[in-house]
């Protein structure tokens, strides 16, 4: 039997999640790939039904990452994520999905190294 390769699906900001795994990559350090990155212009802008539909196309853990408080290109569209997954986090109870399966963070453009274990943690 094969090894269990998880399936991550990331949901990143434009402009500090992705540009520092756009940084990985072009730095040459390793992640999973069973990761796939999906770029949106701001956490803010994400619709959490989409998070839903990743679960029920088969991701077993989700990563939502966006710019640190206050640094946001779009003044508080990650404030605006961060209610949002409060608010989530109690559909995710209702509906009987461990919240531990989806991770919200702030990575810099610079925490390109944070940003890379934490998706080798999780896969």
């Amino acid at each position: 039997m094969p090894d269990f390769e998880p399936k991550i699906v990331a949901f990143v900001c434009n402009w500090c999640t992705y540009a520092g795994a756009d940084l990985t990559g072009t730095s040459r350090m390793k992640y999973s790939p069973q990761v796939s990155i999906i770029r949106f212009p701001c956490t803010g802008r994400i619709d959490f039904m989409l998070l839903l539909k990743a679960f029920a196309s088969g991701a077993d853990g989700i990563i939502v990452s966006g710019c640190h408080p206050n640094d946001c290109h779009y003044s508080s569209g990650n404030f605006h994520a961060r209610r949002r997954w409060i608010i989530f986090r109690g559909l995710l109870d209702f509906l009987g999905i461990d919240v531990r399966r989806v991770q919200f963070s702030w990575y810099g453009r610079w925490g390109r190294s944070r940003a890379t274990s934490a998706c080798a943690a999780w896969a």
